[in-house]
């Protein structure tokens, strides 16, 4: 009886076996949860970094270079250019770079959110990639990049008139939905490895020499990715987005490390071109054509096929 009285009072203790590991769960959840708010600051990445601008450079800024360079007998227009290898192995190369970076994070981040947009940042410029070729292969029938597809002279003779429909289609393809479908999926994923860019430590809240060096030809590119891509309005929506948590972390004592400081100065130099090269061609009529409404921001090949190639 004295045992059932204590059983009574202490209705736990009979138990207690099978409740200490529901606690010790809880208590794990509860340390593994205080453990990733202080993990330790990331050392910044200059390895993934170096080879993920350089490789932006090469592959993507170099693509359409490299078509007008390589001899055309090479790669004739019924076939793959070489651009359009540089742009198969950017497809490659990217979405590991990306997910190298993720895996690198100090922080847990939501891997299913990953998962799903690198599967659509690779199906997004696989599109482009086709559309791309076709649009750039244009060029040496002379197809000029600052005229709308109907307004083209290569294009607006052709017969039946269902065709330019077709060609309108594909641009479609290149400029809209393959962007999009590529730009989205990679700025978010580049906006949640930022968001576990954040230390306690304000000692650690610095960029070493190589870093400030990498930021320039990396907001430079992004100047590109920003003004070629007509993504204006989702970089600037995800600049603003960084800059809004940061202040919000800030409140929190918490602080930017060295990989979330190389890509915010990164992004901050890229707006800066932005606002440099819209007001330098901010006059010009046959622009203003082409890119009408408020947000003017006209693509350098735009430029390129306007102002250089058709001035020899």
């Amino acid at each position: 009886m004295e045992a059932a009285a204590r059983r009574r009072q202490h209705p736990g203790a009979a138990g207690g076996a099978g409740a200490q590991p529901g606690a010790s769960f809880l208590q794990a959840r509860h340390s593994s949860g205080k453990a990733d708010e202080a993990a330790g600051t990331a050392p910044f990445h200059l390895d993934l970094w170096f080879y993920f601008t350089l490789q932006n450079w090469v592959l993507d800024f170099g693509r359409p270079i490299a078509m007008l360079v390589f001899p055309l007998e090479w790669f004739p227009l019924n076939k793959p250019s070489v651009g359009d290898y540089f742009h198969m192995a950017y497809n490659i190369i990217t979405p590991f770079l990306l997910l190298k970076l993720i895996e690198r994070s100090p922080r847990t981040l939501p891997r299913s959110v990953i998962y799903v947009s690198i599967i659509t940042f690779v199906m997004g410029a696989s599109i482009h990639l086709v559309g791309d070729s076709v649009n750039h292969r244009l060029l040496f029938s002379g197809y000029q990049h600052h005229l709308s597809v109907r307004e083209n002279p290569i294009i607006k003779n052709l017969n039946p008139e269902t065709l330019i429909d077709s060609f309108e289609l594909l641009y479609y393809y290149d400029e809209y939905l393959g962007h999009c479908m590529w730009y989205v999926p990679f700025f978010l994923i580049l906006f949640i490895y930022f968001s576990g860019c954040f230390t306690p430590t304000k000692a650690e809240s610095s960029m070493p020499g190589a870093a400030l060096l990498l930021a320039m030809p990396s907001g430079l590119y992004y100047w590109y990715l920003v003004t070629e891509g007509q993504i204006f309005i989702l970089f600037i929506f995800t600049f603003f987005a960084m800059l809004a948590l940061v202040l919000h972390q800030k409140r929190k004592r918490l602080f930017l490390d060295s990989n979330g400081l190389f890509l915010f100065y990164s992004f901050a130099l890229t707006l800066l071109l932005v606002a440099l090269w819209v007001a330098w061609l901010w006059n010009d009529p046959v622009l203003r054509k082409k890119y009408p409404g408020v947000i003017y921001v006209p693509e350098p090949w735009a430029f390129y096929t306007l102002h250089v190639s058709s001035h020899p």
